[in-house]
């Protein structure tokens, strides 16, 4: 039997601290692996769910967006993938009674790792006005609410429609068809708070925001460049990739201010050798890089690079690059005493990363939010774009960028058009398939909607998914924001702290997960997702739904839509409910590349969408060409006495999802509340392992924001650099300290000072 849901949550977040591993996973991944999914589903439940995750007949994990393999493993899921799972479906249940016995107050008051252990929320959920509990409500009286909300407002653009990146492809199209059939493009995403950086360098640079290569192309590089990334704890089947890549004759470099056990070394638990022996050794140079260096490090590669007889391939730049002369003038410029101070690093290093490069003909550079979010991203994005340009890395074999997404199908989302930005050629395809006038003028993201909150401009803010009120920064200014609005509502499948933060009313809304059977009145459903290669592919659950009064995602639009549009619609919201076919087909006639959906996605494995860069080397730019930039070098510029932070998750977490209070890789059990310094660093503070520390943010505008009680970590973090935990550290973020061009909340440079704290 499943273990029951903590009662109460720790008195204390007291950590223990160890020795920080040198690999990953293996058998004690296993282990815990099974003891998590054991203890949410039980073992039977275990077994038959788990089978079928990232199988051809089965369900995409909720979890991350790596591909599957052309031939899945029996076993093609990762530790937290089946942590990711059992949370889903888990027995645990939370019903009414719950609701009746805790007040919004006392749930306010608990930790998230507490409330998303209680378990799958199985009843519609209102909270009145005035009230202090949830009471239940059914689903039209739910639908209802939002309707004469909805209806009352001076403007469409008095709503927000924020998605998280779980959503399906066909959930997705249909809640922008009905924000944009209503009036708004106010549809931010998730992406607004992560990847939007990548997608902002690589439109204006290649034309397409997306990656662009193959899981085979990591197979078959000669050289990988992880930069910014934790695939161990973040992507952890990435490492299977790395590992074949290692086999074929790749090398690896990686660039991190922590060392991190999964680039170290992988034992792959599909193997023999990853349960019982040493596994792979995955990196092969590991440059220890300060927070935010990375733009500096490619800009002085790239003139190592244009200085190196026969190292630029100059009929790929004359054929297909355009702007090459002002990026090649400003590379030029790069001095290496800057490039050694906004980096870290020694001149051997960069030396030995520039040999490695010049050896090797096709070279792969993968990132994630370690160069996403700072202030300076775009840049730095761009410049890595100039490094594979300049050797021809984009457009064939083993090569080209990799932008690994976080969240399962965040990047479909976005080719449905989840987009506060939407291309006039989407807006006009949905116009001629639809018969309604979509609205032109740009919508807000995510921190332009807190702001329109803040400032009672937006009074309806409505979530399909995620845990908006955890993942966003300057957590006071986005909770007072909330508390502002006069109706939220969540689409969610389990409690969190959104919940907790209301507007005047409040609605929970509870839906399918990914795991379950989806049966309309045409039959057996199934959705699909597109993963971070540009492979789509369907996701079939299997597994009784959590309660018979749950609605899946398509569902709810669809009859929201018919609520609040009524009659005036000409859209066949009821259709689309009753056979996701329907859907598809509309798909099909709007969104490039998806030309016969509903033939395409049954073969197996699904089918990959076109792109022009990688498919043939052809640009959709201004130019018709590839283009390389020259942005001014930026990096943190850090006052003495104080330190670099980075928000990170904790191994035993996804997003804002905890699944338990232990980072095993990083030796730190039992608390969340830790800041990893380098001995040295905390000793010039006066700060030894084991204290405790206040963390105060100071900003170029004279305002500070401090977070209280962290363990101090003595850590091998660069010098001058340190790492705590998101969401305990959101609040050290202002609001309005976010990257140039994306406006994505700059978390991974925030320049703090340590205080001791008063006795705990």
């Amino acid at each position: 039997m499943p273990a029951k849901p903590p009662a109460q949550d720790p008195v204390q977040d007291s950590p223990e601290v160890g020795e920080p591993r040198h690999s990953a996973a293996g058998l004690p991944a296993v282990g815990h692996a099974m003891r998590a999914a054991q203890r949410q589903m039980g073992v039977r439940r275990t077994a038959l769910t788990l089978l079928r995750v990232n199988q051809q007949d089965g369900f995409d994990c909720p979890g991350c967006a790596w591909p599957e393999p052309g031939k899945p493993h029996a076993a093609e899921f990762c530790e937290n993938g089946a942590k990711a799972v059992a949370e889903e479906a888990t027995l645990r249940r939370v019903t009414p009674a719950f609701f009746a016995e805790h007040t919004v107050g006392d749930l306010a008051g608990r930790s998230g790792y507490w409330l998303g252990q209680q378990g799958r929320l199985t009843t519609p959920m209102y909270l009145p006005e005035g009230a202090d509990r949830y009471e239940p409500v059914g689903w039209d009286e739910a639908f209802g609410l939002i309707a004469e909300e909805l209806r009352v407002l001076g403007s469409p653009d008095e709503a927000v429609f924020y998605t998280s990146g779980r959503t399906s492809n066909e959930a997705a199209f249909l809640y922008q068809l009905f924000a944009r059939e209503y009036g708004t493009n106010n549809l931010p995403d998730c992406s607004n708070m992560c990847h939007e950086s990548s997608g902002s360098a690589l439109v204006e640079t290649l034309g397409v925001g997306k990656g662009s290569v193959h899981l085979e192309d990591l197979h078959q590089a000669d050289l990988i460049i992880v930069a910014g990334q934790n695939p161990g704890t973040n992507h952890p089947r990435m490492l299977s990739a790395l590992e074949k890549a290692k086999e074929n004759g790749a090398r690896v470099i990686s660039v991190n201010p922590l060392p991190e056990a999964g680039l170290e070394r992988f034992r792959n638990p599909q193997t023999p050798r990853g349960l019982t022996g040493r596994g792979t050794a995955l990196t092969d140079l590991f440059l220890q890089i300060r927070i935010g260096g990375d733009q500096a490090l490619f800009r002085l590669l790239n003139r190592l690079l244009l200085e190196r007889e026969g190292a630029v391939d100059t009929e790929f730049v004359a054929g297909h690059c355009h702007g090459f002369e002002e990026f090649a003038a400003a590379a030029r410029a790069a001095g290496w005493d800057e490039t050694l101070a906004a980096t870290g690093l020694s001149r051997a290093e960069i030396e030995r990363a520039l040999e490695m490069v010049l050896a090797s003909r096709s070279v792969v550079v993968c990132w994630a939010m370690g160069l996403t979010q700072h202030k300076h991203s775009v840049p730095t994005i761009k410049e890595v774009v100039n490094f594979l340009l300049l050797r021809g890395n984009i457009g064939r074999p083993g090569a080209g960028v990799c932008p690994v997404r976080g969240h399962s199908n965040v990047q479909g989302d976005r080719t449905m058009g989840i987009y506060e930005k939407p291309a006039g050629a989407f807006l006009d395809a949905l116009e001629r398939e639809f018969r309604f006038s979509p609205p032109r003028e740009h919508g807000l993201d995510v921190v332009d909607s807190i702001r329109a909150m803040r400032d009672g401009r937006v009074k309806v803010f409505f979530a399909m998914g995620g845990n908006f009120v955890a993942a966003s920064p300057d957590t006071e200014v986005t909770e007072d924001a909330m508390r502002r609005a006069r109706l939220t509502v969540h689409v969610s499948t389990k409690l969190n702290r959104s919940h907790c933060v209301t507007g005047t009313r409040a609605l929970i809304l509870p839906t399918l997960g990914r795991t379950e059977r989806d049966t309309q009145a045409s039959g057996d459903q199934f959705v699909t997702v597109e993963d971070s290669m540009g492979k789509v592919h369907a996701s079939r659950g299997r597994l009784r739904p959590a309660s018979a009064e749950l609605l899946s995602e398509p569902a709810i639009v669809s009859r929201l839509a018919r609520r609040v549009l009524g009659a005036g619609s000409a859209t066949p919201w009821e259709e689309f409910e009753t056979d996701y076919r329907r859907v598809r087909e509309r798909i099909a006639r709007v969104v490039p590349g998806f030309e016969d959906f509903e033939e395409r996605v049954a073969a197996p494995g699904g089918f990959t969408l076109p792109h022009g860069p990688r498919d043939s080397r052809t640009f959709p730019t201004a130019t018709g060409k590839a283009h390389f930039t020259a942005s001014p070098v930026e990096y943190p510029r850090v006052p003495e006495g104080r330190l670099l932070l980075q928000t990170l998750r904790s191994h035993d977490q996804y997003n804002t999802t905890v699944y338990g209070l232990d980072d095993r890789y990083r030796g730190i059990t039992g608390g969340r509340r830790v800041v990893m310094v380098h001995p040295r660093d905390a000793a010039e503070r006066g700060l030894a392992d084991g204290d405790y520390a206040d963390l105060t943010s100071e900003w170029t505008d004279g305002s500070e924001r401090t977070a209280r009680g962290f363990r101090v970590v003595h850590y091998p973090t660069t010098r001058g650099c340190a790492a705590a935990y998101y969401p305990e550290t959101n609040v050290l973020v202002p609001l309005d300290s976010t990257a140039d061009v994306s406006n994505t909340p700059a978390s991974k440079s925030v320049v703090v000072r340590l205080t001791r704290a008063a006795e705990r």
